[in-house]
């Protein structure tokens, strides 16, 4: 199995605020889209309450939500207490999972993931409470690194692609 994890970030490695994104980008959201289209996602219990109503569940994909509520329940989603038991349904689903956050569920899929998609947004963000997870050099090699493209808001952004070193 493949595990995934996607992200966008700041230029200061930021990927929320507030519960949110703070920045909005249709590129980055049909980028998010096409690549983790048909496979099951794995997010937090805070990932899945961020999403707009009218997305959840993210359509064509099973949404497989991390939370320590053992009474938790979400209209089209599975709970699970852990990162292992979500990978572990995953498995049963599909050969590629992709994790989508935040940051807590990141860091506990770092170690075991394969590649990471990653979206570098120009724009520098000093007052996010939410950073993405560091991807050591040792471990990771970037393999797909696009020119900077710019959005119809004006926002440059780039998507990047990493892959863990065997």
């Amino acid at each position: 199995m493949t595990i995934a994890l996607i992200w966008a970030q700041s230029t200061s490695g930021v990927i929320g605020r507030d519960g949110g994104m703070p920045w909005h980008l249709p590129e980055d959201q049909k980028y998010f889209r096409t690549i983790t289209g048909h496979h099951p996602v794995v997010m937090g219990r805070r990932t899945w309450d961020s999403l707009p109503e009218r997305f959840r569940p993210l359509p064509n994909r099973a949404n497989l939500v991390i939370t320590r509520q053992r009474d938790w329940q979400g209209d089209g989603a599975q709970s699970f207490p852990d990162i292992t038991s979500a990978l572990a349904a995953a498995e049963q689903l599909d050969d590629t999972v992709f994790v989508i956050g935040g940051g807590e569920i990141y860091r506990a899929a770092i170690d075991v993931a394969d590649t990471a998609y990653v979206t570098e947004i120009d724009i520098d963000i000093s007052d996010g409470d939410t950073l993405a997870p560091e991807l050591d050099p040792h471990r990771w090699a970037l393999d797909a690194d696009e020119d900077w493209h710019e959005s119809a808001s004006g926002v440059r952004h780039r998507f990047l692609r990493y892959s863990a070193k065997a």
